[in-house]
């Protein structure tokens, strides 16, 4: 799949593609897939660019990188000495990816590690309250459960470190955790794919769903009236919810039903083609519960969208109800990352030669069209180049200050809702007096394989107005503890079992108890932040190319504010086309045993249909 780092590569290829983001590594996948050969490397030492996932020493590495401002020389440095360009021919240098990320700001909030006098407090329990411990000692075992995370260690002098006890009592520092490092995969770009959107469809029809694992989300919440609600997803929900009353019920079911009825759908919004989709909706004589349901969490909109923009995401989150679970969305175990590197594996299947730290330095162009790059003291040859917005240089952008997005990770010690299973968890925040963009916060637990058990990771997403920081603190303070811990915090006689008996309580009272409970129990239910991340990215979707760029040069742009892929996927299929007309956007691939080597007997007819159909069912609900 990949070729070494060091030696020269064949100088002469159908496509060179630079990058292993979304849009790019589909595009790979898709031209090796009709006979194409595909050189793709990458500066990183990792897959997926500004899309990737990470584990959290990784992700700290990361952070460390941008912030040190490595870009890619503006001049021919020593390894380019040897490249030599022909007449009419010009160097055009490129940016660092890296360059798109700002004002990062990374912060623990909970101690290094424990002081000596808890330690030796532990020390004196551990010899003589094992037995008093009861369930809470059972807690610390390895399971034998899929996708549990326990805590081990593998020699006699670990076992008496204190961490296991403070874990149990969820009095996490920054030792335990970066212990377990490997454990978590934390996005840059977090996504839902909706179960019925463009990339499941893309992921059955190739058949590149065998490289994919994913999870259904477990609820959709919403922000009203200063608490959390849980919206209800399907006809079984409206009618089980005990927040909506049966008036109310009949109301949102006509409402949704007018929505998804296509035959009547010219007639149904006769009017409203120039107004809002706020305004279609008051026109339903909803009450306030139910618009704030269609419009911010179902619509996922704001005040000022279009209705026909609101009724097709409406539709879209109602097709996708009921096909892989309760909601219409699901997350890719191990992290978004994990997608790019599913179409690098069926790009690499068809021949495609991967190049991890292999950075693209320039382009050679003559006249309008890109001869192709320098990369690593090479000049390779393509009929067609296909590369990231964020390296492209600022001339062949029409207006190069593109708008920007904001981004938060936290680790958490629980879940923002407490649930008698474990929740994978969408929230579409509100726009507010003091935060005028909707907040899009995922959270994810051990199950998806994003943090150690015990953790839970939480990812917020906005239109950047300020820097990252400025936009979603607010929004954290209102679902998330950010104070530091100090070490005299950590009560180690604590008991587990009653704690969180005593958290769920106490959070349950203040759900059904409204914004009238008690106001420390309600803050005391609230997720303690261990670790925290804002970063700025650049938005690049809606970037304007100018006439300088070479027509056989193709640019992708980087995540962007959307919930889903769909941007991306449908990115991909119109470059593809504009590079290949004539040619099908990722035919199906065969699986193994499909694969007819020559000498083989081909099956019947009969068989191969067999055959054909069992595939096609297994690649629609395998892992998915």
């Amino acid at each position: 799949m990949a070729a070494s780092a060091g030696g020269d590569l064949p100088t002469t290829y159908d496509v060179i593609v630079v990058g292993t983001g979304m849009t790019e590594s589909i595009l790979a996948a898709a031209a090796s897939r009709v006979g194409k050969q595909v050189l793709h490397i990458d500066g990183n030492e990792y897959y997926g660019g500004l899309w990737a996932s990470f584990n959290l020493d990784n992700l700290i590495k990361w952070v460390k990188d941008c912030e040190s401002g490595e870009h890619l020389p503006s001049d021919l440095d020593d390894s380019n000495s040897d490249v030599k360009i022909n007449n009419g021919e010009d160097f055009v240098f490129l940016k660092s990816s890296a360059s798109h990320i700002s004002n990062i700001n990374l912060k623990w909030h909970i101690p290094k590690k424990n002081n000596e006098a808890q330690v030796e407090q532990w020390s004196r329990k551990s010899q003589t309250g094992h037995e008093e411990e009861g369930e809470g000692a059972v807690v610390s075992q390895p399971s034998s459960g899929e996708g549990s995370h326990s805590r081990t260690h593998t020699n006699s002098e670990s076992e008496k470190m204190p961490s296991t006890n403070f874990i149990r009592n969820g009095n996490w520092t920054q030792e335990d955790i970066m212990r377990e490092y490997r454990r978590f995969n934390i996005d840059l770009a977090p996504k839902l794919l909706f179960a019925r959107g463009s990339l499941v469809e893309l992921l059955i029809s190739s058949n590149i769903a065998r490289y994919t694992e994913f999870h259904a989300v477990t609820r959709v919440l919403t922000w009203l009236d200063g608490e959390l609600n849980t919206v209800p997803c399907s006809r079984a929900d409206v009618f089980a919810t005990r927040y909506v009353s049966v008036v109310e019920k009949r109301m949102l079911m006509k409402l949704l039903t007018g929505c998804m009825d296509s035959e009547n759908i010219v007639q149904e919004f006769e009017g409203f083609e120039s107004k809002t989709f706020l305004d279609y909706l008051k026109s339903k004589r909803l009450t306030a519960h139910l618009l704030h349901y269609v419009l911010y969490a179902i619509a996922m909109g704001t005040d000022d969208m279009p209705c026909m923009e609101g009724v097709e995401r409406t539709q879209r989150f109602l097709n996708s109800l009921g096909r892989y679970g309760n909601t219409p969305f699901l997350w890719p175990m191990y992290g978004t990352g994990e997608l790019p590197q599913a179409f690098c594996r069926l790009c690499a299947v068809f021949g495609g030669t991967y190049c991890l730290q292999h950075p693209a330095k320039a382009l050679v162009v003559s006249s309008d069209r890109c001869v192709g790059v320098v990369s690593c003291g090479q000049r390779l040859v393509a009929d067609h180049v296909v590369m990231s917005i964020s390296q492209a240089p600022s001339h062949y952008l029409e207006d190069p200050s593109s708008s920007g997005i904001s981004r938060a990770v936290f680790i958490t010690n629980k879940s923002i809702m407490p649930a008698e299973k474990e929740p994978l968890t969408f929230l579409q925040f509100p726009p507010g007096p003091t935060h005028p963009n909707t907040v899009t916060v995922i959270e994810v637990g051990p199950s998806t394989h994003a943090c150690p058990k015990g953790l839970f990771v939480l990812h917020m997403t906005c239109k950047q107005n300020k820097s990252a920081r400025e936009d979603l603190q607010e929004i954290a303070g209102f679902l998330l503890m950010q104070d530091d811990v100090n070490p005299s915090d950590y009560d180690i006689t604590t008991d587990t079992q009653s704690t969180q008996t005593s958290g769920q309580e106490s959070s349950s009272t203040a759900s059904e108890g409204g914004s009238g409970g008690d106001d420390t129990a309600t803050v005391r239910t609230k997720p303690q932040v261990l670790w925290s991340m804002y970063f700025n990215c650049a938005e690049t979707s809606k970037s304007l190319l100018n006439a300088n760029v070479p027509q056989n040069l193709h640019l992708c742009s980087g995540p962007d504010l959307e919930l889903d892929f769909e941007f991306a996927v449908q990115q991909a299929e119109r470059l593809f086309k504009t590079m290949y007309p004539d040619l099908e956007f990722l035919p199906r691939a065969p699986d193994p045993e499909e694969i007819i080597i020559e000498g083989d007997t081909p099956d019947s007819p009969e068989d191969e249909e067999a055959n054909s159909l069992e595939s096609d069912e297994q690649a629609s609900s395998k892992q998915i």
